[in-house]
């Protein structure tokens, strides 16, 4: 069963920052891309950053652009979402996710119902 597995959440003041952090288990990431995502209380969950396959193409919705950074380290197997200058508006469950995607290599689409498989979520609260 492919499982993606997220860490690095917390309780921040605005301002600082955070590193997300999700591996795959179960599976060979290396023909998919992969993207974070976020549902704040009340709220529909949202694409917050995507990466294509390659590496080569990133997406970041405007709320956290020039803040928040994804990364892919395919040899550590792991990608990273770097969000500085935290706002409590980015309060919310963060997820990682998956979608095969060899013969799109470099697309980074962000669209939730694309996505193929999920991580369980890591709690994010950023409260003076």
């Amino acid at each position: 069963q492919p499982q993606l597995v997220e860490s690095g959440g917390g309780l921040v003041q605005p301002g600082e920052s955070l590193r997300l952090s999700c591996a795959p288990s179960g599976f060979n990431w290396d023909s998919y891309r992969l993207g974070w995502f976020r549902r704040a209380p009340g709220k529909e969950r949202e694409g917050v950053s995507c990466i294509s396959l390659n590496g080569g193409t990133t997406y970041s919705t405007n709320p956290v652009k020039g803040r928040f950074a994804i990364v892919r380290d395919n040899a550590a197997r792991t990608v990273y979402l770097q969000m500085n200058r935290l706002k409590p508006e980015d309060t919310a469950v963060y997820y990682c996710a998956a979608k095969r995607a060899s013969l799109m290599p470099n697309y980074a689409g962000c669209s939730a119902n694309e996505y193929d498989v999920w991580g369980q979520g890591t709690q994010v609260t950023v409260a003076s």
